[in-house]
């Protein structure tokens, strides 16, 4: 009786998300804030903080008031019931008919099979939980930042010592060596030439991360010049855009800029998903002195979207298009992360025979769900060349004559499949190697420390006139 239970329930809701988006005024809030397709249909998003009175999350379109939440108290005033109400009735019909639908009824006994091995191989499946998005349930909303909590000490994995690094901070990257935002960070930080720590997490018992509330990799520690204090940042577009931010102006503290970061929770259950809605902005102080225009910035920040939004989503179903390819990228993910040291050899046994096997099938799924053509190297040869396309021929990187931050996350993002089939493919098939080849050369030579490629002097420097 469990089983069926179990798929009824993941089919109703399967049902019930496709019929929410469908309604535009019951729309999450973060896509109010985020998505410029919802602002152009008349819909804002904006949430208060006013120290004399309650902070407030409020969804208007024109002068009608859909969704109105205090975010301290918890209290929700949802407006225009009889819509609301429509939208219900609307919902159950479609129930009924979505119950005859073939392909529906498929994906929920894929889901309720998957429900049934995880239950065996859930720790195989947590070293890509932060790929596999899963957008199902009621949310509700509240205020936290991105740094908090005190840690043990955690021996080093392994150490990246960079002997140009002057930044006199002392960093600490808790991560999956081949989870896409991960690689992410790491480009960054090797490109800027910082040295730092690196602490392998276990996906098994995901002992590391005991300490956190924030159960997710990457998370960087990071402890300031000549103090013991330390800043916790999570996420990896918001660690990269911290740091961008003190790199530009190191006058402020990184603690002060990581505060300009606030996060939404999402409560689903025993899930908690983590929003930050102005993740891809970099600080600037007054006095900075910026080698970008706006037009720059703006282009920057809508590719690193796309490569969190678009790109990574290509990853799963071609690393794990096939039986063998999903083995095939397990054991490279197994070389890779040296999980023969933290993991004994009947746990690596496991977590690559029944990761492969396990993500073999959520691939399919994710196939689906993000609309991927029925060959899904199309998909990500599409992607590739998009991004091509986008960077031009009249320029090695997006960012000129050096990468900027999307050239980086884009690389990120592509780094972590560079030893599966998948990625090969891609580079025959595509226009990417050129541009790949020059972003890894610059990442691996450091060349972003390079005192022609800095960012401006810190304010507090004294410039020459």
């Amino acid at each position: 009786m469990a089983a069926p239970l179990i798929r009824d329930r993941l089919f109703m809701k399967i049902i019930w998300h496709k019929n929410y988006l469908q309604q535009p005024y019951r729309s999450r809030p973060k896509n109010f804030a985020d998505k410029p397709s919802v602002s152009q249909r008349g819909f804002s998003f904006t949430f208060s903080k006013n120290p004399s009175c309650s902070n407030r999350i409020k969804v208007k379109h024109g002068n009608l008031l859909f969704y109105n939440r205090d975010v301290n108290t918890g209290n929700t005033r949802l407006h225009n019931q009889e819509s609301t109400s429509k939208c219900r009735g609307s919902q159950k019909g479609s129930t009924n008919s979505e119950f005859a639908s073939s392909k529906s009824r498929s994906i929920c006994l894929k889901a309720a099979t998957l429900t049934a091995v995880a239950a065996v191989g859930a720790f195989s499946i947590s070293v890509f939980s932060s790929v596999v998005d899963n957008e199902w349930g009621l949310k509700t909303f509240k205020k936290v930042y991105a740094k908090d909590g005190e840690r043990p000490t955690f021996t080093p994995s392994r150490k990246v010592q960079v002997a140009t690094d002057a930044s006199g901070l002392k960093l600490m990257l808790f991560q999956y060596q081949t989870c896409p935002f991960c690689c992410k960070v790491r480009a960054v930080l090797d490109y800027h030439g910082f040295s730092y720590d690196v602490i392998e997490v276990n996906s098994v018992t995901k002992k590391q991360l005991k300490w956190t509330e924030y159960k997710k990799v990457p998370i960087l520690i990071v402890q300031l010049p000549g103090s013991k204090n330390e800043v916790k940042i999570v996420d990896s577009s918001v660690i990269i855009s911290v740091l961008e931010s003190y790199l530009h102006d190191r006058s402020t503290g990184l603690e002060k800029y990581s505060s300009y970061y606030p996060c939404i929770t999402e409560n689903e259950g025993r899930k908690t998903k983590y929003d930050f809605p102005n993740k891809y902005f970099i600080m600037f102080q007054e006095t900075a002195d910026l080698s970008s225009t706006p037009d720059q910035r703006k282009e920057e920040r809508k590719w690193r979207e796309w490569a969190d939004d678009h790109l990574v989503h290509m990853l799963s179903p071609n690393a794990y298009r096939t039986p063998r390819e999903s083995l095939q990228a397990f054991k490279y993910f197994s070389e890779v992360g040296e999980w023969e040291q933290n993991f004994s050899t009947l746990e690596r046994q496991v977590v690559i025979y029944v990761g492969a096997t396990v993500m073999y099938f959520i691939g399919k799924i994710l196939k689906t769900k993000y609309k991927l053509k029925e060959d899904v190297r199309q998909s990500l040869y599409d992607a590739c060349n998009e991004w091509v396309k986008a960077v031009g021929k009249d320029r090695p990187f997006m960012g000129g004559n050096q990468p900027n931050l999307a050239d980086l996350a884009v690389y990120g993002v592509l780094n972590s499949i560079e030893g599966c089939e998948a990625f090969h493919d891609a580079l025959h098939n595509t226009k990417l190697e050129p541009w790949y080849n020059r972003t890894k050369k610059s990442v691996m030579m450091h060349e972003g420390a390079h005192p022609l490629n800095t960012k401006a002097l810190p304010s507090n420097f004294p410039k020459q006139k």
